[in-house]
């Protein structure tokens, strides 16, 4: 996979993309990185990307000619997925992780300022992404946590790729609790059955705590999750459970 950055800040990505999952993917090159200051894509002397909105209000635009000069010197041989980061664009979600994550070719535009030209939304992008309802100095930072979310589900990114399949929101459910050595710590015992050596109980357990954490933490996730038999059944038993916990 190709990442291209595009941002008037490039030294914001250095440690990002050379630290941990993502530094490891870049010298397997499983993902190749590349970060470019649009701002040397201006034709002013004074490298303007920005300029004042017409009809007035407050705040600098975005001009379209950097960019579309940007996204238009890469030479590849397939049409790059190009993504804008900004708080009007669709709320991001494992799913579509899962998605970019097929791509060979990924753009990421980073802006500041009031917002973009709107013939850059209208005529250059192909997705335009919000990691949530605040707002950021620029697109640096939700560009990170996209890019992160989807260099992890590469191929030979992560030590142990079962890790990605189970992790929270990819089964559609929040992810079951997890202990380690010591079994007991400060009066604190690790559950019984994951000591038990029982692979199908324990996997019946860790199901089950999966859907106790997501219908207390994010009863959402349910409602638009298919259900098998057994979950309906495993969610029978925790009304039970907590009937029983009300009464006492």
């Amino acid at each position: 996979m190709r990442i291209d950055i595009l941002t008037l800040f490039p030294e914001m990505f250095t440690g990002v993309l050379s630290s941990s999952i993502l530094g490891k993917a870049s010298e397997k090159e499983i993902v190749e990185f590349h970060i470019s200051n649009f701002r040397d894509f201006s034709e002013s002397k004074h490298g303007t990307v920005d300029d004042t909105p017409y009809g007035g209000g407050g705040g600098m635009v975005l001009k379209p000619d950097p960019l579309f000069r940007a996204v238009e010197s890469m030479s590849t041989d397939k049409k790059p997925r190009v993504i804008l980061m900004c708080p009007q664009g669709v709320p991001y979600h494992q799913k579509l992780a899962e998605e970019l994550a097929q791509e060979e070719h990924l753009v990421f535009i980073c802006g500041h300022y009031e917002g973009y030209d709107e013939r850059i939304r209208e005529h250059l992008v192909t997705d335009e992404i919000s990691i949530g309802d605040y707002v950021l100095t620029g697109g640096e930072l939700a560009a990170m946590v996209v890019i992160d979310s989807v260099v992890r589900l590469q191929p030979g990114a992560l030590g142990n790729q079962i890790s990605a399949v189970e992790d929270s929101f990819s089964t559609g459910l929040l992810e079951y609790p997890h202990y380690t050595r010591p079994a007991e710590f400060r009066g604190w015992k690790v559950p019984d059955i994951l000591l038990s050596g029982h692979h199908a109980n324990i996997e019946k357990w860790r199901l089950k705590e999966s859907l106790r954490r997501t219908s207390m933490r994010r009863p959402d996730l349910l409602e638009k999750l298919e259900l098998t038999a057994e979950m309906k059944k495993l969610l029978a038993e925790l009304e039970e459970e907590k009937k029983l916990e009300d009464k006492s």
